[in-house]
């Protein structure tokens, strides 16, 4: 049999596996090919993780109540996790994810709690008496309190990400008298009550803490509009690593502390990156808003629409020599991924020149859209970012705009006061023709009228977009 000591270092040795394996992982889900191993390293690192998370708890001579809880949560959790993955669809995946990191939030938040139970709650409980021999109960207890903040505002925050991509509530920012000081008096409050905690660790400091960050978490991710929620997805993944690492510290689990520093930082350059791509301020977005006083852009009539046939679209289409699709929310929502793919081979076929423009917040969540393609076999090297394709548009034959709306909306150039105002967008309007499918004549995401819908080389092809790109095929 192994000793003790032993165990431990065997378990820490896996622990440092399966951060290399985490590494890896990101490494692959960075590009199209390697996706699937990335997959595969993060899945392979997180079983090792949990397989020494076990030992250790059994090595350390945990109650055997308690190690029947340990692995009753894990079967719960992987439960609703396989029923998840089993049961949700493309279009449900960035609400979803949303909604997993307000778990990891509420962990952290408990996690903080349990160490202020282990330690402050008592000054003469075993584990305060440790941490004040060896000098640490300061550091202890910031690392609670920090830990609380950042994974309540991480839980608030992602429910009502949660919510208003599923559309359970108004997409469009909450503007309250004074926004800007509520968010920064919030992040004033929370630092002198920190210091006032290490000074004094106190149950009501504890609690106001945790109501100061729900209440901040709500309102940051409420004042941000739907234009800008697929950042938001983005920055509350950074958020979930971060109250993570908090745990970590907390737990003096190494691996907590690794994971969550890869998960925090990648998520929060990836949210940088989107904002540079978005024209976006990264700390207006990142602190709720700050500075953005955009209100709705003017209701101007644009005049009259015109429509087209999906066999007037299918003529169109034989006769062009270079098509560009530009795909949104709109096509996931109608799991017209599938047509699109096929139409994409047929009109190859025929010798046209078809292309993708990708935006990089098309769908509500970051490369939505290339993992649809992706799963519909469309080839890697025709789907095209947003900046290699924009300057193509004035040599292209026919734009198939495929349930896209903000992310094609000539306001974001031409209309200062348009709440998508300097936002990069791909300038399909250039095209000698634009066919763009919708199933009405409403607003997109972001409720902003789109003045694309009305411009004289622009037509509107109504109704399902699996239903509509399924005509156009038979008509070809």
């Amino acid at each position: 049999m192994f000793n003790a000591e032993t165990i431990t270092n065997v378990a820490n040795a896996a622990y440092v596996v399966a951060a290399l394996l985490f590494i890896l992982a990101l490494a692959g889900l960075s590009k199209h090919e390697t996706s699937k191993a990335g997959n595969a390293f993060g899945m392979a690192g997180m079983g090792v993780a949990l397989v020494a998370t076990i030992v250790l708890a059994i090595n350390k001579q945990i109650e055997p109540l308690g190690l029947a809880l340990l692995i009753g949560a894990m079967a719960v959790g992987a439960a609703i996790g396989l029923w998840r993955a089993k049961v949700v669809e493309m279009t449900g995946m960035p609400e979803l994810i949303a909604l997993l990191h307000s778990f990891v939030g509420l962990a952290a938040v408990l996690v903080g709690w349990s160490g202020y139970l282990h330690a402050e709650f008592d000054p003469n409980s075993q584990g305060a008496l440790e941490l004040a021999k060896e000098g640490m109960l300061g550091i202890h207890s910031a690392e609670v309190f920090i830990g609380v903040f950042i994974g309540a505002v991480t839980f608030t925050g992602s429910i009502v990400a949660n919510l208003k991509l599923s559309a359970k509530i108004k997409s469009a920012p909450l503007m309250l008298p004074g926004k800007n000081f509520l968010n920064v008096g919030s992040l004033v409050v929370f630092i002198a009550l920190t210091v006032w905690f290490c000074i004094s660790p106190n149950l009501w400091l504890l609690v106001g803490v945790t109501v100061l960050a729900l209440l901040l978490g709500w309102h940051l991710v409420a004042s941000i509009g739907g234009g800008d929620m697929p950042v938001v997805v983005s920055m509350l993944n950074s958020y979930s690593g971060w109250a993570a690492a908090a745990s970590g510290f907390l737990l003096s689990n190494d691996l907590l502390i690794i994971t969550g520093a890869l998960v925090g930082s990648s998520g929060a350059y990836l949210s940088y990156i989107m904002c540079k791509a978005m024209n976006r301020s990264f700390i207006s977005v990142i602190a709720g808003g700050f500075g953005i006083e955009a209100g709705p852009a003017e209701d101007k009539d644009y005049g009259e629409h015109r429509e087209i046939t999906a066999e007037g679209a299918a003529e169109m289409l034989a006769s062009a020599s270079s098509v560009i699709i530009t795909p949104g929310y709109g096509m996931a929502v109608a799991q017209a991924q599938y047509g699109v793919a096929d139409l994409t081979r047929k009109l190859r076929d025929k010798g046209v020149n078809v292309r993708f423009g990708i935006h990089p917040v098309a769908g509500r969540l970051p490369g939505h859209m290339n993992v649809l393609l992706a799963e519909a076999k469309v080839p890697y090297d025709i789907v095209l970012e947003m900046d290699e394709i924009n300057d193509d548009f004035d040599d292209t034959d026919v734009v198939l705009v495929i349930g896209a709306n903000d992310t094609v909306n000539p306001a974001a150039s031409e209309d200062p006061g348009s709440p998508i105002a300097g936002m990069p967008v791909l300038t399909v309007w250039n095209a000698n023709n634009v066919i763009v499918f919708k199933r009405s004549m409403a607003s997109g995401y972001a409720g902003v009228q789109n003045p694309l819908f009305f411009r004289d080389n622009s037509q509107m092809l109504f109704g399902d977009a699996r239903d509509r790109v399924n005509d156009i095929l038979a008509a070809l």
